[in-house]
């Protein structure tokens, strides 16, 4: 048994922490678990480190978001172990739609 059980939350550096709240919580349908009100960025550059956004189905995913406006880099892929598409956020830090079909 792991001892990690998943990931609890991820500092994401952003310009515009509305825009940010507007696609990670209403684009993505992530919750905003807490804000911190002092902390305060010193300097920013967009992370190329991708995020990887666990979905079901990442075709599906991947539809509701370009219907929302999300351009995708690429056809989706399939590496024989899972699918993966590839996007940005608004602030440019690389996101990837992903779904492990086959077992480890």
């Amino acid at each position: 048994m792991s001892m990690v059980t998943g990931v609890d939350f991820a500092f994401v550096p952003v310009h515009d922490f509305a825009r940010a709240v507007e696609f990670y919580g209403t684009t993505l349908g992530l919750p905003l678990s807490t804000r911190y009100e002092r902390m305060d960025g010193a300097e920013f550059t967009p992370s190329r480190n991708a995020i990887a956004l666990g979905v079901e189905d990442v075709a599906a995913a991947r539809a509701e978001l370009e219907a929302k406006g999300v351009q995708f880099y690429g056809d989706t892929v399939d590496t024989g172990v899972c699918h993966q598409a590839y996007f940005n956020d608004p602030e440019g830090h690389a996101l990837i739609l992903h779904h492990r079909y086959a077992p480890r």
